[in-house]
């Protein structure tokens, strides 16, 4: 494309903004849109965004504002529509753990906020529970968090949690995610503890919503301070987080973040993406979850009537406060299966045109399908794809 720059930058056009079919966008940049049925996973897309939220952003972008003003505003928002004392909107979940532990480690003080990640003199452990250990528990080391484990991956006593704490002490993580153990402590029970020694208790609930109960939980049960993702099942900004909790921990962890010139700089978040998560986060407060729980049932029951599995493969319906937050339909295979391997399937259907990325993160002889980000046709499309693959 030759660019004209006599005229203004409104009038010269990228080719991508003459593109009317969404999924030409993506297959004029050489990849395939798929359908996602493992639920709101990141690497697949994360989750849809709400249409009205693109139209509050596109206004949103075109007006500057004061970034520490908008903050503290949407901030009051969210403490509201969650029940915390405060809060603050993060460059997703992840940066949210690490402003976390900065806030824990650092607090407000600059001179302690400039050295992060190098905690030297300062006290920087953060206990957590050995079953409750995940992959993005790195994002606490990046604040100079060093990890203190206890229990043995099984069960953990609360003695095991008395006798951690020491004077550098900073926090307790906790971890609240669908198919992790648990077996650990209750969260109840962890910050009782953890506040008789002065020791505050930090949640990850990235993907514990909806339920939309869960948004004032872990605050209710004790924690002090929660992270949420803003683009999972509120279906905000993708790259958003909803961090809140104890005023001065958020003030603290809002000092290390973007637009300051500290630990949390690149984890920025842009004015419309602000407003875009607050516009997203009303709207699913004020959405009627039976109703919506509904659609999901119904989707799923469809999906389960119209599967024709070899023998030895169950397919059920299962909805629970722990696993499967919303109505979803899972494929246990059984020892007496004797067609395609689960993994087998798994990745012909990833591979498959479109790609069909499935949910597989539960029980090693289980695959699902999340309905959270389908539509009727997709649905039809899983279901054709997947009897395809139980008569191979």
């Amino acid at each position: 494309m030759t660019v004209d720059y006599k005229k203004g930058p409104n009038e010269v056009l990228p080719q991508l903004t003459r593109i009317e079919d969404p999924v030409d966008i993506y297959r004029s940049l050489g990849v395939e849109p798929a359908i996602t049925a493992s639920g709101n996973t990141t690497a697949f897309g994360g989750s849809k965004l709400r249409p009205e939220i693109m139209d509050v952003m596109n206004k949103a972008s075109g007006v500057m504002v004061n970034l520490a003003d908008l903050n503290k505003q949407a901030g009051k928002i969210l403490a509201d529509l969650t029940g915390a004392e405060a809060g603050l909107v993060t460059g997703g979940a992840s940066a949210g753990l690490t402003l976390q532990a900065a806030a824990c480690i650092a607090g407000n003080d600059s001179s302690k906020m400039s050295r992060l990640p190098d905690v030297q003199g300062l006290n920087n452990e953060i206990i957590i529970q050995k079953s409750q250990r995940f992959p993005y528990d790195q994002c606490y080391r990046i604040a100079g968090a060093k990890l203190v484990e206890i229990g043995d991956g099984r069960r953990c006593h609360p003695w095991q949690l008395e006798a951690a704490f020491t004077y550098k002490t900073a926090a307790v993580a906790y971890l609240q995610a669908p198919f992790y153990s648990r077996l650990a402590l209750p969260l109840e029970q962890v910050c009782e503890i953890a506040h008789r020694h002065g020791v505050p208790v930090i949640v990850d609930a990235a993907s514990m919503l909806p339920p939309r109960g869960n948004l004032s939980r872990y605050s209710q049960l004790g924690a002090d301070m929660v992270i949420y993702s803003g683009g999972k099942g509120v279906r905000g900004p993708q790259g958003t987080g909803i961090l809140c909790g104890k005023s001065e921990l958020i003030e603290a962890a809002s000092a290390n973040s973007s637009p300051n010139q500290f630990l949390g700089r690149p984890m920025k978040v842009a004015k419309e993406e602000i407003v875009g998560l607050i516009a997203a986060l009303q709207i699913f407060t004020q959405e009627d979850e039976n109703a919506e729980t509904k659609c999901y049932l119904e989707m799923s029951q469809h999906i389960s009537e119209s599967l024709t599995p070899a023998a030895g493969l169950k397919v059920t319906i299962e909805h629970d406060q722990y696993n499967y937050l919303i109505p979803t339909t899972v494929l246990t295979f059984g020892s007496e299966y004797e067609g395609p391997s689960r993994d087998a399937i798994l990745e012909r259907m990833a591979t498959g045109k479109p790609p069909i990325f499935l949910h597989f993160i539960g029980n090693p002889n289980e695959l699902a399908i999340d309905p959270i980000n389908l539509n009727g046709e997709e649905v039809e499309i899983i279901i054709r794809r997947l009897n395809q693959e139980f008569k191979k």
